[in-house]
């Protein structure tokens, strides 16, 4: 929204309010108008009855004596600034001091006058109204850039909500079609196992049992990536399980510092934490080279903390900038879909990634006691 020109003002016509009890500083305020070449509708008012009616009009600029019989340009500003109504407001006066003027200044008005140097009025006029209009297009464009960020957060939200309810889906038909259909075979490649004599029909039996058993294992690979069922049972256990299948399958030690208990949380908290975590270890095995990972989950002063720390060779500002960087652009977006933010910090001494999530308050409930080592309740039920 662009704001009108000088040229464009000057030529319009101007809606004024006066509030002047003098019609003689009256007609003097009209003929230094005209003589500025102005084109105006202006009403002249005296009290404060009138003052309070007249701010129900549209108003392009207010001219305000300061003296007036049981009234003044100062109240009159301040019952325009109550009013929340954002019109330039110009004070004229025979006589004004410093300390007036400051203050009146400082209460809003756009400037001050003095009536025996009206040569002044047009341009001043004109600059408020410009002015005033730049302000007003500034704050349209901040609400509608408001407006736009809301729309696409909301976009995100959308879209995270559907990919993950089309991995649930994904996930689930890989468990009921595929599953059930390798654990068939499963069952009939070991019925014929146990019901042949013939060393090579056995042989490629049991090679066939093998592939079959790593296709089921890679099913649950699968699935778990799509949707981990694991977070039914909290997010406190997830992240402990988490933790363990990376010290497990990188060889990278990860401490897991939970709490006991933890507030049940809003809907698509838990994923989004859980997400934010499985991206930042999966970044910490493929480039931090780092020998330790530290997880750290808090919820203190309705906020929900989770930080992921490691000892590796750090990131530089290029790898933070880089155009194509999606990976942490999208646990930003992540993190944004539930009210939430993330804090990247790197250095020589390794990485360190906070997210941050305001909470409502709710009721504390006692966690899952954290899975056994060889236990897996990440899968979604047996294959």
């Amino acid at each position: 929204m662009q704001p009108p020109s000088p040229q464009a003002t000057s030529e319009r016509e101007l809606r004024i309010l006066h509030l002047e009890d003098s019609e003689l500083d009256h007609e003097l305020t009209c003929a230094h108008l005209r003589r500025g070449g102005l084109r105006f509708r202006i009403r002249r008012i005296d009290s404060e009855i009138e003052f309070l009616a007249a701010l129900d009009l549209d108003w392009d600029v207010i001219i305000s004596d300061y003296n007036l019989p049981g009234f003044s340009g100062l109240v009159a500003l301040d019952l325009l600034t109550a009013r929340g109504l954002d019109i330039p407001f110009i004070l004229v006066s025979g006589e004004i001091g410093e300390d007036t003027a400051v203050e009146a200044m400082r209460n809003g008005a756009s400037d001050y006058l003095l009536k025996n140097n009206l040569a002044r009025l047009v341009p001043a006029l004109l600059h408020a109204v410009e002015a005033t209009e730049t302000r007003r297009a500034r704050v349209q464009a901040d609400r509608e850039l408001d407006e736009s960020k809301q729309r696409l957060r909301e976009l995100a939200q959308h879209l995270q909500t559907s990919i993950e309810q089309e991995r649930a889906a994904i996930a689930r038909e890989i468990h009921d079609d595929v599953g059930g259909s390798l654990t068939a075979l499963k069952f009939d490649l070991a019925w014929i196992a146990r019901h042949t004599d013939s060393p090579e029909v056995l042989a490629r039996t049991n090679s066939a049992l093998e592939t079959v058993t790593l296709a089921i294992d890679s099913s649950k690979r699968i699935m778990h990536n799509l949707r981990p069922a694991i977070l039914e049972q909290g997010l406190v256990a997830a992240l402990q399980w988490l933790a363990t299948r990376f010290e497990r399958r990188t060889g990278i030690e990860c401490a897991a510092r939970l709490p006991a208990k933890a507030a049940e949380l809003p809907p698509g908290v838990p994923l989004v934490a859980y997400r934010t975590a499985q991206e930042a270890l999966t970044n910490v095995s493929k480039h931090a080279q780092a020998s330790r990972v530290e997880i750290d989950l808090a919820l203190a002063g309705g906020v929900l903390s989770l930080e992921i720390s490691d000892n590796g060779r750090g990131l530089s500002s290029d790898d933070l900038v880089k155009a194509r960087s999606f990976g942490i652009r999208g646990l930003h977006e992540r993190a944004g879909t539930v009210g939430g933010w993330v804090e990247l910090t790197s250095g020589a001494g390794g990485t360190t990634m906070i997210l941050s999530v305001p909470l409502n308050p709710t009721v504390i409930a006692d966690i899952p006691e954290p899975p056994a080592p060889n236990d897996d309740p990440s899968q979604w039920g047996t294959l």
